[in-house]
């Protein structure tokens, strides 16, 4: 059995802490389970924390691009935190600019984005 990404929810958000190594495996369980936990909360963002990745491949740029595709074809949107400088250099040289994947440097910031966007939306706070 692979190890799975927890997905814990914070009032309409789910936040997705990325603290293991990115094999096929975890990340179609963590899609999978990710798109569930959307509809079953219906939760209106998705943080996912990549603090903990000091290396990336174009693997799992794509991985970060298909998962917010998904989330947004469910109707939350993503926010990519904890982004190292590394990493977005990495991304950059192979060509991955994560188009559609919003980032925030701290999960604070990635909260306060989705809240402001839900108030936008929605008109309340």
């Amino acid at each position: 059995m692979s190890d799975r990404v927890p997905v814990l929810k914070l009032g309409q958000v789910l936040l997705v802490s990325i603290q293991v190594d990115l094999e096929d495996q975890i990340v179609l369980d963590l899609q999978d389970d990710l798109a569930e936990r959307i509809v079953a909360t219906g939760a209106t963002g998705v943080v996912i924390d990549i603090t903990a990745l000091e290396i990336v491949d174009s693997f799992v740029g794509r991985m970060l691009a298909n998962t917010a595709a998904i989330s947004r074809m469910l109707d939350a949107e993503t926010v990519v935190v904890g982004m190292r400088p590394a990493v977005a250099i990495t991304l950059v040289e192979l060509g991955l600019s994560l188009g559609g994947v919003r980032t925030a440097l701290t999960l604070e910031k990635g909260l306060a984005l989705l809240e402001r966007d839900r108030t936008a939306r929605t008109g309340r706070p």
